[in-house]
């Protein structure tokens, strides 16, 4: 069985016992998340797309780490004007371990 989550603003497909890496979510390493916005439950035989089906529908997952993302190179050039810009970003990040998928 498989779900799609939303969370921080992306929509990500999930199995029981997968890591996924995610924006950072408020929670620190070892405590349990739940997520509430389930857009699509799968199986082999069948899919649920219904919303009122999936209002009850919960993923959970364990928080195994907070770190931050490899630095991206932010460079900006306006042609022949002589101006530059170069800035670095690290995105935080969270990994978590799904646990269980439940229909509700």
């Amino acid at each position: 069985m498989f779900a799609v989550v939303e969370t921080g603003g992306k929509q990500y497909r999930v199995a029981k016992g997968a890591c996924v890496t995610l924006e950072r979510l408020p929670a620190e390493v070892g405590e349990s998340v739940v997520f509430e916005r389930v857009l699509l439950l799968g199986a082999e035989k069948d899919t649920v797309v219904d919303p009122s089906a999936l209002e009850k529908a919960r993923v959970r997952g364990k928080v195994l780490s907070q770190h931050r993302g490899e630095k991206l190179l932010v460079f900006k050039k306006r042609r022949r004007k002589n101006s530059r810009r170069k800035n670095g970003h690290r995105q935080y990040l969270t990994r978590v371990e799904i646990t269980e998928i439940s229909q509700g």
